[in-house]
């Protein structure tokens, strides 16, 4: 398995195996704590080669520097088959999520694994950034 493409977005599309990505981000400036980042996704651009084949589980768990979570994790079982007349097979995954709730500004990260085994970890760092005083 190679991992092409882990990025942490506004949204994205897949459109017939071509993957769209909107506003790709890395850090989240919240006016207030704690914050509510109402709407991202998680899209990733996945290659699998023969010795993938057959049942495997992506997992992707949000955690805090700490690694401890701050969501439940999302559990993806993907069926890995690919035609004899292919040396590899690509697939994109788009996972959108609402309502995340950061408590406390510093570093997260969304880690990815297959099968219990890491294969890429996302940053995202979330300052604190309060609004100016009033004039």
């Amino acid at each position: 398995m190679n991992i092409q493409v882990a990025v942490l977005c506004d949204a994205a599309t897949d459109d017939n195996g071509k993957l769209n990505l909107l506003g790709a981000f890395d850090t989240i400036y919240a006016r207030e704590l704690p914050a509510i980042h109402p709407q991202c996704a998680v899209a990733l651009r996945v290659t699998f080669l023969g010795g993938d084949e057959g049942k495997r589980q992506l997992k992707l768990n949000f955690v805090d520097a700490d690694g401890h979570a701050i969501m439940s994790p999302i559990e993806i079982p993907v069926e890995v088959v690919l035609p004899e007349d292919m040396h590899f097979g690509t697939r994109n995954f788009i996972i959108n999520i609402q309502q995340l709730k950061f408590d406390e500004p510093g570093l997260y990260s969304v880690d990815l694994s297959l099968d219990e085994q890491s294969q890429a970890s996302i940053p995202l760092l979330v300052k604190h950034v309060p609004p100016p005083p009033p004039a």
